[in-house]
């Protein structure tokens, strides 16, 4: 019964998400859409804005040959800005379906802004990129090594199991998650010590198709018929007291001004020192479940706050679970990276972890204990039911650590943009979209804080699967606002 429910439910999410991918075929790069002949236009054009009023822009797209597009499915990225006040902020985009566009900009600071409107892919690169995803696993390979007495023995492994061969299956039977070797002879399935993974040379894209992600197709900025934007402050707005943290947060959820991250509706405790985040931290047992944007919050805290000190975990190279501890204040940060699909060319140990909803669920919790769950940079290069079924499994644990202890504080971290010069059908952001869309809508509805990591690193304009310092010390300061 309960797999049954689980699987209507990832039939629904992916059936949602198929309704809002275009779905296009072509055959001439000319009939694509071209970024450089298409075009921005204000629509509430006025010599100046006031703080907090909207600057409305439409966008007509046209193709190469100059010939306006008729549907949309452009995956489009928006963000105004202040290079002097280093300020920042996304704009939301009205898909009208039909080659035109709106986007919705809020005028959050006073000076001079301006607008950047990117097609990152043309919705027939986008069309393209959902129909590859589908088709398979087989874009990343995976290379298990087991013990055999003193000498160490590889083979393959993957998600697929191959038919008419000898298999090592590591099956999660609740949660219906499954890993398989093919198993070495003479090899016992429990000898299996590490994993590493590969790029396989291998396409599900016609190269008609892999010609639009090449990176001089890729973030090209739409011209524009206007130049800056004068925004002054016409009235004093006051920020309410308390932020309100939500599992689905307004669309953008803050902005950037003078380099530091400020959500709507609230003004965040700053932390700006060393006291103050230990205070917060102060007998605090913190969690951190997923993948190294997540690793990278234990690492600035443990270069920042010089009383954390890190405890020999027994891990190996890169990817071994962190633990750091402060003694004197009696707290504790853990880092436990999540389980298949890793994809990293460095070897790392399978043992010492489990899938993320197995680890909640070892977690006894109270109002000292934090987790943080950060999942989804792996998963892009599998089909999205992976992410899908893998989200649920956590939800549901979370469910489970919510009913046992109420007072546990539950945060996802979203999943943030990332480098476009990388495999763009392998790691694109579209993908990472579409997964940010699932996160979105299955922890909709739980007692949880959502930090919209997604929103934070578009307005930064990080472009950075590890985003810099900065970027990740404001979301460790959304947390500590969370739990304090």
């Amino acid at each position: 019964m309960e797999r049954a429910k689980k699987n209507e439910e990832i039939e629904e999410i992916l059936a949602k998400l198929d309704r809002m991918m275009p779905n296009v075929t072509f055959r001439d790069i000319t009939t694509t859409t071209s970024a450089k002949n298409s075009k921005a236009t204000i629509l509430n054009q006025k010599d100046s804005y006031c703080v907090g009023e909207h600057l409305m822009v439409r966008l007509d797209l046209y193709d190469h040959s100059g010939h306006q597009k008729e549907y949309g499915g452009d995956f489009l990225r928006a963000r105004i800005y202040s290079l002097d006040l280093k300020a920042g902020v996304s704009g939301s985009i009205k898909d009208f379906r039909n080659g035109t566009y709106l986007v919705n900009f809020t005028l959050f600071w006073e000076g001079n802004v301006r607008a950047s409107i990117l097609l990152i892919h043309p919705s027939e690169g986008v069309s393209a990129l959902w129909a590859a995803r589908k088709k398979g696993y087989d874009k990343i390979a995976f290379t298990g090594k087991f013990l055999n007495g003193t000498s160490e023995v590889t083979t393959k492994c993957g998600f697929n199991p191959i038919r008419n061969a000898e298999l090592c299956e590591y099956l999660d039977e609740r949660d219906q998650e499954a890993f398989y070797c093919l198993k070495p002879k003479h090899v016992p399935c429990d000898a299996f010590v590490s994993l590493r993974s590969y790029n396989k040379p291998m396409s599900y894209m016609t190269t008609l198709e892999l010609s639009l992600l090449k990176r001089s197709n890729m973030g090209v900025e739409i011209p524009k018929t206007f130049g800056d934007i004068h925004v002054i402050q016409c009235n004093q707005t006051k920020a309410s007291e308390k932020c309100r943290f939500e599992t689905d947060p307004p669309f953008p959820s803050g902005f950037v001004w003078q380099n530091e991250w400020h959500p709507l509706f609230c003004q965040l405790s700053t932390f700006n020192t060393l006291d103050q985040t230990m205070t917060c931290l102060k007998g605090k047992l913190v969690y951190i479940l997923g993948d190294s944007t997540g690793r990278q919050w234990i690492e600035y805290l443990t270069r920042t706050v010089n009383t954390f000190k890190y405890l020999d975990s027994h891990g190996t190279g890169k990817h071994r679970n962190l633990v750091a501890v402060d003694l004197n204040r009696n707290a504790q940060v853990q880092w436990i990276k999540h389980h298949h699909p890793l994809v990293t060319v460095n070897e790392y140990l399978v043992r010492d972890h489990d899938y993320v909803a197995r680890e909640i669920d070892k977690i006894a919790g109270d109002k000292d204990t934090a987790v943080v769950i950060a999942v989804g940079q792996h998963f892009r290069p599998f089909p999205i039911e992976l992410f899908i079924r893998r989200a649920i499994n956590i939800r549901r644990a979370i469910q489970r650590l919510l009913l046992r202890s109420p007072n546990t504080r539950v945060i996802i971290k979203g999943e943030n943009i990332r480098e476009m010069d990388v495999d763009q059908e392998r790691f694109s952001d579209f993908h990472g979209y579409a997964q940010y869309l699932v996160a979105k809508d299955v922890f909709k509805d739980l007692d949880v804080a959502f930090i919209d990591a997604w929103d934070m690193t578009t307005a930064y304009a990080t472009n950075n699967v590890h985003p810099p310092d900065l970027v990740v010390w404001n979301e460790i300061k959304m947390f500590l606002n969370y739990i304090c």
